[in-house]
């Protein structure tokens, strides 16, 4: 009886560990797209999440007038259904062109379906709320060519 008492609690504490991991992060793996426009005209994102090392980790590939950029998402936390992270943007100084400026822009979501309900929050220019959509994989079809004729 003692060994299964101890058996039963490893086993419980094993799964009170794991479960957690899985909670939602699988959830958001894939590819979203965001459309939105800002105090800097329309920008178009693209973020793609996947596992690395056992954790959530990402990148933003962002579109707007001034060009487009690729960002190393950091500093992920999800729980559930609700997803935070941080891209860390550097832009070229206006004044200094040799200089770039870091934004550390906040994102705090919701996964509603296929689709993140985001509040992203740039430090001292501004916030919004966007929509990530999930990109849906197409299943490419090919098509036979003519069978060719065997001659018995």
């Amino acid at each position: 009886m003692k060994h299964s008492f101890k058996t039963v609690a490893l086993t419980s504490l094993i799964l009170a560990v794991a479960i957690p991991a899985w909670s939602g992060d699988e959830s958001f793996v894939g590819k979203w797209k965001a459309e939105f426009a800002t105090g800097i005209g329309k920008q178009r994102y693209t973020f793609e999440f996947k596992f690395e090392n056992g954790k959530l980790a990402g990148k933003a590939i962002g579109e707007r007038q001034m060009g487009t950029n690729e960002v190393k998402l950091v500093d992920f936390k999800t729980d559930k259904d609700e997803i935070s992270f941080i891209e860390p943007l550097r832009l070229p100084d206006r004044r200094d062109t040799t200089r770039t400026n870091e934004l550390r822009i906040e994102y705090t979501g919701k996964l509603m379906g296929d689709e993140i309900k985001l509040h992203r929050k740039t430090p001292g220019i501004g916030e919004s709320d966007i929509v990530a959509k999930r990109v849906k994989k197409t299943a490419v079809k090919v098509e036979a060519g003519p069978k060719p004729h065997l001659e018995p």
